[in-house]
């Protein structure tokens, strides 16, 4: 094999060396463009806006004392060139100007609704949320937030984590961090949840009002957090359990999973009871389709038969065709509240703050009086 350098033509005779240095550009401005396939540096801005890098550097970060001509020249060159400042160089001047969310799954109707509501709050802020999926187990999602650290966010929104709370202390004592959807309060991190317990009295107080007596709920499993350190779900039971006992009436409770097939099983065990409940409070509204699955099945009329609610109020649950009765918690309420709180935190508060939205019930179609003979209940022992 040659090693000369000079190339092989098409018809394997010797060519002269090519000349393999990038080729530069000259702008209409006469000022020199870097070549295609090669990233747009600080130092091509520079160069554009004919200023020094330290400018370009104090434009980006905003620094005090900017000149109105200067941000202009500078913003025409960055707006041309196309550059992108690299997320690792923007953290060592300070803020990386990216913040952390992790939600549990893309797949529970909830959350996307939660993250839509964070994506409108940060619109008009140079900050831009990057998504990580953590899964159900506390060691994947402690592996996702360590992700999202190591690529220098400048803040954190959690949604539903299943960490421990110390842990969940020390990461917000480090980093400003949003916790959504745990209960307990903190001290080093900022919280935003639902009401559940209200929530979840709402809805046993709409379905007692209608003369059911035998209402089951599906919840999903606590997996070892303890009070009152609780996601929601376990706060909405909680709620609904009382509200029960209020009415006199003895909670029946069946722990499946917050999924479409979790809401299945639950009812497929309940309904194939000798004496089955007359309402099914699913504590989610993709449990509650899962219901309205196995009610199909057996020939059961929603709701002349059976009454059928939910719990989050996503958009699926006000399609004509399902017009599930629901507790509405505002995903995307929740969402704007997180990021808001956030840029608080980034702005430079230091005492945490416990955000809680208030629930609000929304009667659909789904939802009756219970059968003529069917209303009585269990008597709660006392």
């Amino acid at each position: 094999m040659d090693s000369s350098g000079a190339d092989v033509g098409l018809e394997g005779g010797m060519t002269a060396p090519l000349d393999r240095r990038k080729p530069h550009l000259t702008s209409p401005g006469g000022t020199t463009q870097p070549s295609k396939g090669r990233r747009v540096t600080i130092q091509d801005v520079a160069k554009e806006a004919q200023v020094s890098v330290s400018a370009v550097s104090k434009v980006l970060r905003d620094a005090y004392g900017v000149s109105a001509e200067m941000q202009a020249k500078v913003t025409a060159a960055i707006e041309k060139l196309g550059y992108r400042p690299q997320a690792g160089a923007r953290a060592m001047r300070g803020r990386s100007y990216t913040v952390g969310v992790m939600l549990v799954a893309l797949s529970h109707p909830f959350q996307p609704e939660i993250v839509e509501g964070v994506t409108d709050e940060l619109e008009p802020t140079p900050y831009q949320e990057i998504l990580v999926t953590g899964g159900l187990s506390a060691e994947r999602q402690q592996r996702s937030i360590e992700a999202l650290v190591d690529r220098q966010v400048d803040g954190l929104i959690i949604i539903a984590p299943q960490m421990d709370t110390a842990w969940l202390e020390q990461l917000g004592a480090g980093l400003p961090t949003v916790v959504v959807a745990r209960h307990g309060g903190a001290t080093s991190f900022d919280t935003v949840v639902d009401d559940d317990q209200g929530g979840a009295r709402l809805m046993v107080d709409h379905l007692a009002s209608l003369g059911h007596r035998r209402i089951l709920h599906t919840s999903h499993p606590a997996d070892g957090l303890e009070r009152p350190h609780v996601l929601a779900h376990t706060a909405r039971c909680d709620g609904y359990i009382r509200a029960m006992q209020r009415h006199g009436l003895e909670p029946d409770v069946i722990e499946t999973a917050y999924t479409e097939e979790g809401g299945y099983r639950a009812a497929v065990e309940a309904l194939s009871r000798p004496t089955p409940p007359t309402a099914i409070f699913a504590g989610a509204d993709i449990a509650a389709l899962g219901v309205l699955r196995a009610a199909e099945e057996r020939g059961l009329r929603v709701p002349e038969d059976l009454t059928v609610t939910g719990y989050d109020n996503v958009n699926a649950s006000s399609i004509g065709r399902v017009s599930l009765t629901t507790v509405d918690q505002s995903g995307h309420l929740t969402g704007q509240m997180s990021a808001r709180i956030l840029l608080e935190r980034l702005n430079g508060r230091t005492q945490p703050t416990h955000y809680v939205l208030a629930p609000r019930l929304v009667p659909r179609s789904t939802s009756a009086a219970a059968p003529v003979g069917l209303t009585t209940g269990v008597a709660r022992s006392s």
